[in-house]
């Protein structure tokens, strides 16, 4: 702790007396400075304890005088009696006792130096002492961030370090690691506080005040891989935040390291993906990884679009259920692997397109990607939902493989010749409804066979094809479906 004047008051071998403000003797004193001028304000930071014999003070300037002092907030006067003034003008006392300001007698046989020298040694001795609490600190921060459980280890450690309690929170703010148990408590009231920091981006920090706690943040690594939050009622000094940047700088080393570690096994678990595609015997290994397959029949899930797949794979890690389930990266979507009871949770998911398919076993993976990829494709468009089944693709028909802007392509350069011409359009669409039978056509359309006969070859001739070969039938119907769609 630094040096109160109450402190120095009480070394006998400099015989200095506390003239007023005694209840404001626990001031601390950052430095010591001497001044004989009428205003020596503009050479002083705040904190000093200032030395004068009032060699130009007069009585009526004392009230003036100490004023200008408690304005730059001085920890307290020294007054050298013996020299200027044989005792401390009372003018001086009063208005040091009503401004509140320590005022400290200095006996004659007192040089200011000794006092000086005082200050300094104290302060040399707290900032060494500072020094070794910070060494030892580290020391023991490191020794808790090399254990099995280095975060959390670290974060108990503070918290017993600085009598505090200690909240490790992720990249997006929630909690990971508390101590003790009970601050968990207090993340609701600092929701909006680190909000503000993770809007800062990379590094930051910043002291707040919240229920009369010092509250000390700061964000963990450039990337603010996650934040730290150290409180308690006393404030935090300066060795204690040396002690909080040593654990940030831990913690963030940690993170990284968790970070990195988490990227490779990812990159693993697309490689065993792809080794299982090609039906490679796997399973036993997958235990390594924290992976772990589902068990058979299993659903294949792709769910693409709209969220990084690395920072989805990485939500997808930490918010899972604990049933088993096997989640890698596959050309530029996330691929699950999950029992029917993860995969109504995953098509929960917000913000991406999901293909699910038909139940199947390991040595059918590859059709079982095949069908979620194309109902993954199907999914949002068109107006369908952001979810879909393999199985429900046979009732919604071809188009729901189809791309809408290549099915509106092919459907406009096929109808090109005709389209301008609404009766053969009608008259087209009609006959192929009524499976080319031309009375039945003719008749929806309230014209005689031979007025529509003459109508379908006018068509051909437009489009050059023969409209008695299946596959131009079946063409031209699909290209007239695309272009009736709503929203196409």
């Amino acid at each position: 702790m630094p040096l109160t004047l109450r402190e120095l008051a009480a070394d006998r071998a400099l015989g200095l007396v506390a003239h007023a403000g005694a209840e404001a003797l626990e001031r601390p004193i950052s430095w010591v400075h001497g001044s004989e001028l009428d205003d020596p304000t503009p050479f002083l930071e705040g904190g000093e304890l200032l030395l004068t014999t009032g060699l130009s003070l007069r009585p009526e300037n004392c009230a003036e005088f100490v004023d200008r002092l408690t304005g730059v907030g001085v920890a307290g006067l020294g007054f050298g009696v013996g020299l200027s003034h044989e005792r401390v003008p009372p003018a001086l006392e009063e208005a040091a006792a009503r401004a509140g300001l320590p005022l400290l007698e200095v006996p004659r046989r007192t040089p200011f130096i000794a006092i000086s020298k005082a200050v300094s040694r104290a302060i040399a001795a707290e900032e060494y002492a500072g020094l070794r609490r910070t060494s030892r600190a580290q020391h023991e921060l490191a020794q808790a961030a090399g254990t099995a459980h280095g975060l959390a280890a670290v974060v108990r450690k503070l918290s017993s370090l600085l009598d505090a309690w200690v909240l490790l929170l992720d990249a997006a703010g929630a909690l990971m690691h508390v101590a003790p148990a009970s601050a968990a408590s207090r993340l609701p009231e600092l929701a909006a506080d680190v909000d503000r920091l993770r809007a800062k981006k990379g590094l930051a920090a910043a002291g707040v005040s919240v229920a009369g706690q010092e509250v000390s943040m700061q964000a963990l690594g450039g990337r603010a891989r996650g934040f730290l939050v150290v409180g308690r009622d006393e404030p935090l000094g300066t060795t204690d935040h040396h002690v909080i940047n040593s654990a940030a700088s831990l913690l963030t080393l940690a993170l990284e390291q968790v970070e990195a570690l988490g990227a490779a096994r990812r990159r693993l678990r697309s490689g065993f993906l792809r080794l299982m595609l090609r039906g490679e015997p796997v399973r036993d290994v997958l235990g390594d990884l924290h992976a772990e397959l589902p068990p058979e029949p299993m659903r294949v899930l792709v769910l693409r679009g709209g969220r990084d797949p690395d920072e989805l794979l990485q939500w997808l890690e930490t918010e899972k259920p604990s049933s088993p389930m096997f989640l890698a990266e596959h050309d530029g979507a996330v691929v699950a692997l999950a029992a029917e009871s993860g995969a109504d949770w995953l098509t929960e998911v917000q913000g991406v397109r999901i293909g699910v398919s038909d139940p199947c076993g390991v040595a059918g993976l590859g059709d079982g990607l095949r069908q979620a990829w194309q109902a993954a494709d199907a999914a949002g468009r068109g107006g369908a939902a952001a979810v879909v089944r393999f199985g429900e693709l046979a009732g919604g028909g071809l188009l729901r493989l189809v791309a809408d802007s290549d099915a509106r392509a092919f459907a406009e350069a096929l109808l090109q010749p005709v389209r301008s011409n609404d009766v053969l359009v009608e008259s087209l669409r009609e006959w192929l409804a009524q499976h080319g039978q031309w009375d039945p056509a003719a008749g929806r359309l309230g014209v005689h066979r031979h007025t529509l006969r003459n109508r379908m070859r006018k068509v051909e001739d437009l489009l050059g094809r023969s409209l008695d070969q299946p596959g131009v039938r079946a063409e031209l119907w699909l290209a007239l479906q695309v272009l009736d769609r709503p929203g196409r």
